[in-house]
């Protein structure tokens, strides 16, 4: 079967697609693949700096959706199901992977390859981490990527209030179709806009996964409430900002960390909760993964371009067949 690689750890560069062999059946679910997701750990993964670190080569992909063509014996699963799965690997015509969960009804399987990694991560910072209440303001940095538009329909099915924090007039819109009942300019004076648009009290939870400078986080900060939480999910800019605690202290004010892998394994109780909240608010509407771009399978060192670039909208998935 044809699958993308990591040959050597050069990023995008060192990305090929080969023939490889296909998985045997034994003790996992083995899954057609019609869709991968194409997110910031696979370009992690290409570079070697992701918290695993396979030894190439290896295939890319950290999500999939498909058509389950072998299940074990005592699986919740029959050939034929559609599912979504989470594992190593998805960037193939075949994967197999011991997190598997049911597609929920309204989505196709390009939706169903940007389910878990996104959406998980977002109702694990919203909901487990960050404790949000109905009626809160949310603001999410960075809100048209991947990670950024899930935050908005979770934080919108949860019963806040949203605010996205977008770098272009493209990006608004994007960050709109997501749910965001605000949208703030991060190349204007976004600080004072969200000032304003909260009555001067702030955000009461503040997702991002950009980081930046640590001028950036000193202003994120700034736009928290009293009693605020800024949730840390990931530093797409490229750089980690550091802070004095003094900060935290005079203002009252948390920063919680959401690594979602690091607390998930090992938890499939857990897992399996949060899938039958999410299939939840897909079937009200609110969960509906927003895909930017399209790829095959052939094109996958270019989707991973589109990520080191930034020039990425919504989700990037690969598409067989």
């Amino acid at each position: 079967m044809k699958a993308a690689q990591v040959r050597s750890l050069t990023g995008p560069d060192g990305v090929e697609v080969v023939d490889v062999a296909e998985p045997q059946p034994g003790e996992h679910v083995i899954i057609e693949v019609k869709a991968a997701g194409i997110s910031f750990p696979d370009l992690m993964l290409s570079h070697g700096t992701y918290q695993l670190k396979p030894p190439p080569p290896f295939t890319l992909g950290v999500e999939a959706a498909g058509v389950v063509r072998y299940a074990p014996a005592g699986s919740a699963f029959r050939e034929g199901d559609a599912v979504a799965a989470f594992g190593l690997g998805g960037c193939a015509e075949l994967m197999e992977s011991p997190m598997v969960f049911p597609l929920p009804e309204p989505l196709d399987f390009a939706q169903g390859a940007g389910l878990i990694m996104n959406y998980h991560t977002a109702h694990f910072a919203l909901v487990r981490r960050a404790n949000v209440q109905q009626a809160e303001t949310v603001l999410v940095l960075g809100a048209a990527g991947g990670i950024g538009t899930a935050a908005l329909q979770v934080a919108k099915a949860l019963g806040t209030r949203t605010i996205a924090a977008v770098s272009s007039a493209e990006k608004e819109v994007v960050a709109r179709a997501a749910g965001a009942d605000e949208v703030v300019r991060t190349d204007e004076a976004w600080g004072d806009a969200v000032m304003a648009l909260t009555q001067d009290k702030g955000a009461d939870v503040i997702i991002d996964p950009v980081g930046g400078s640590d001028d950036q986080l000193r202003a994120t900060l700034r736009c928290l409430a009293p009693e605020g939480r800024l949730v840390v999910i990931g530093f797409a800019a490229g750089h980690i900002p550091s802070i004095g605690l003094n900060r935290l202290l005079f203002r009252n004010v948390s920063i919680l960390g959401a690594a979602w892998g690091a607390f998930a394994f090992g938890r499939p109780d857990y897992l399996h909760e949060v899938a039958i909240d999410l299939d939840k608010m897909a079937n009200q509407g609110f969960v509906k993964p927003l895909i930017g771009k399209q790829y095959t399978i052939e094109q996958v060192p270019e989707a991973l371009r589109d990520l080191e670039q930034r020039r990425a909208t919504g989700k990037l998935v690969m598409i067989n067949g």
